[in-house]
This record gives C-alpha cells, structure tokens and sequence, in this order.
C-alpha cells in the first residue's frame, strides 16, 4: 500500500513538472533553472537519507539511483547558469 501511494506521489510530481515547464515562456527557462539549483540540492540530501535508511536492496539501488540522477541534474544546472552568465561577458576577457 505504501508503495503505490509513492508511486502515485511520484507520478503527479512528474505530471505537474512537466505541465509547469511547458506553460513557462522560453525567456523564463535558464533565470529559473539557476534560480533552482539550490533547491535542487534538497534532493540530493533526500536520495542519500532515502538510500541510508532503505532495508533491501532494491531500496538501496532506488536510493543510489535518485542520488545520481540528483547530482546530475545540479551539475547540468550550474553548467547552464555559467554558460548564461557567459553571454554577458565581455568578449576580451
């Protein structure tokens, strides 16, 4: 019973994302990734307590997994704010 009510709250999250994303104007889409970078650091935190207290295996790998795809989704997003900030540096420097 737990498990289909995390997967239901995993499927809604993932629903409204998608839904949230796609009705922001493109202007909007790197000022709010760089803005959630530290948000974003949240989720690693909770991939590692999810991993560390998960009995069993498939709960460890589960948690292994959210922490990759956490630390992923951190670096690509810092990668995608220094490249914002790079078009306004000057060309010379």
């Amino acid at each position: 019973m737990e498990l289909v009510l995390l997967l239901f709250i995993f499927v809604l999250a993932a629903f409204l994302g998608f839904e949230l994303i796609q009705k922001v104007p493109s202007q909007l889409h790197t000022p709010l990734m760089s803005g959630s970078n530290a948000i974003s650091g949240i989720t690693i935190v909770g991939a590692l307590i999810a991993s560390g207290v998960a009995e069993g295996s498939l709960g460890k790998w589960l948690g292994f997994a959210a922490l990759i795809l956490a630390t992923i989704n951190v670096v690509g997003g810092y990668m995608v704010t220094d490249r914002m900030l790079g078009m306004f540096r000057k060309k010379g420097k």
